[in-house]
């Protein structure tokens, strides 16, 4: 079965993209490389437990296995010493990255409390696009009983673009819900 978004994008954005930026090749014309999803869990210094939790969360949310992050450096005041667990990070490519996407634009964003779209601004000048989430019960896969913390997690969706304007293209056709 193919993925809706990506035979989307092969039929029509690419080459709206081309007639727009008047591009030679097809290859010039900017795709999402990755999805990184990261999630930060300070209180894991304390509590182990938490990190467990957010480990399997992320695992349900990516349909992958995470990679668990470790510190780099000691940090006194945080009560950090390198090499701690400290987060789980899950990087997406190929059919599961456009299943995410899909996902995170037709079903999670419009869960989100007082939605008004995403910001126009996190577009980090290289075509690569950063989105906070506050809470992981916007996503269908996690139960809402069995979560006993509330945590949030970025989203990195990384482009070939060259710039941002070409990426904020990319994503608008895609169905992102930017901010009017």
């Amino acid at each position: 079965m193919e993925n809706r978004l990506k035979a989307k994008y092969e039929s029509e954005i690419r080459p709206a993209l081309i007639e727009k930026f008047n591009y030679s090749s097809i290859m010039q014309a900017p795709k999402i490389d990755k999805i990184v999803l990261n999630m930060g869990v300070g209180d894991a210094t304390t509590n182990s437990k938490n990190l467990d939790e957010a480990v399997e969360e992320l695992g349900l949310i990516s349909g992958q296995k995470p990679l668990i992050t470790k510190a780099k450096k000691s940090i006194a005041g945080f009560r950090l010493r390198e090499g701690m667990s400290i987060g789980a990070k899950a990087t997406l490519r190929g059919e599961r990255m456009y299943d995410f996407l899909d996902k995170l634009i037709n079903v999670s964003l419009p869960r989100v409390r007082d939605f008004h779209g995403v910001s126009n601004k996190s577009f980090d000048g290289r075509g690569n696009y950063t989105l906070g989430i506050r809470e992981q019960l916007i996503f269908p896969e996690i139960d809402f009983d069995k979560v006993n913390r509330v945590r949030g997690l970025d989203v990195v969706i990384v482009t070939t673009a060259e710039t941002d304007e070409e990426s904020h293209e990319l994503l608008a056709q895609l169905g992102m819900p930017f901010a009017k």
